[in-house]
């Protein structure tokens, strides 16, 4: 048996020496073709023009594929960045629009106070602020945080925005209740101010839907009393004292009778939004014959 070649049933081996060395005689024949002649420069341009250079541009597009994603998630990532800034950014605005607002709305309503304490200097008073209100949209019964220890008592007077609110209809060492006229059934003895007649403004808490309440007992047979025309309390009055500004007419009706008028009238206060009020340290006098 040769000792290069090895059977063993249908197999043969050849040693690994031998192999490296016909491998080696075969690379170094490929390098001196190579070198010497253009045998083979043809088969293996023809090989790298069609299996590397696809292949080369594959991985070009590849990259390039790969390279405009990468830009685009940073991009995308830049973006979520810049919105989580600016929502940030609209959150603290909002913030600071809304304390504005709140403060805006504040000194409004304080400047109202002031004139209003202006307006009625002739009355001692005292501030104070609503703490708690019956549910509904309206300010028709509401607590403020001023009572008896700063010198209200009940059927004291009650004032804001414009004019007359209501009055104290009961009060606690630190509290007091404040019925307003708007409330159902609640009657203010008026008087048109243009004309000095009297009538009788009455709540309804319907009507105030629209922003009215009611009047009746109205004499002007002169039709001389018109809408626009100035409400005042009247100094016969049991409650309230005289002269404090309770709205407009509005609307003027002739009654059945033909010899009274009623209708409607504004209110000088907005009953919708209340903050603060005075209350007027006075209690109307009440002489009984």
């Amino acid at each position: 048996m040769s000792p290069v070649v090895k059977k063993k049933g249908e197999k043969f081996t050849l040693p690994s020496k031998y192999l490296l060395f016909i491998l080696t005689i075969l690379c170094v024949v490929l390098m001196i073709l190579t070198f010497t002649t253009s045998a083979l420069s043809t088969p293996l341009s023809y090989i790298a023009g069609t299996v590397v250079i696809p292949f080369e541009e594959g991985i070009a597009k590849l990259g390039g594929y790969l390279n405009e994603k990468t830009e685009m998630l940073q991009e995308i990532q830049a973006l979520i960045t810049e919105n989580e800034a600016l929502k940030e950014q609209v959150a603290e605005l909002t913030n600071e629009n809304i304390a504005l607002q709140q403060e805006r709305f504040e000194l409004t309503n304080l400047r109202q106070l002031y004139e209003l304490d202006a307006e009625y200097r002739e009355y001692d008073k005292v501030g104070a602020r609503i703490i708690a209100k019956d549910s509904g949209n309206w300010y028709n019964t509401f607590v403020i945080n001023k009572g008896l220890d700063d010198g209200i008592a009940e059927n004291m007077n009650v004032i804001a925005g414009a004019g007359l609110v209501g009055r104290v209809t009961s009060v606690g060492k630190n509290w007091a209740k404040v019925t307003t006229i708007i409330n159902d059934n609640v009657s203010v003895s008026g008087m048109v101010l243009s004309t000095s007649d009297n009538i009788i403004v009455t709540g309804n808490l319907e009507m105030y839907a629209d922003g009215l309440i009611e009047f009746s007992k109205l004499v002007d047979d002169e039709n001389e009393v018109v809408a626009g025309d100035k409400i005042v309390t009247s100094n016969i009055s049991d409650y309230y004292l005289p002269g404090i500004l309770i709205g407009y007419i509005s609307a003027i009706n002739t009654d059945s009778n033909n010899l009274t008028k009623s209708g409607s009238v504004t209110p000088a206060v907005d009953f919708t939004h209340l903050e603060e009020v005075l209350v007027i340290l006075e209690q109307k006098t009440i002489i009984k014959p």
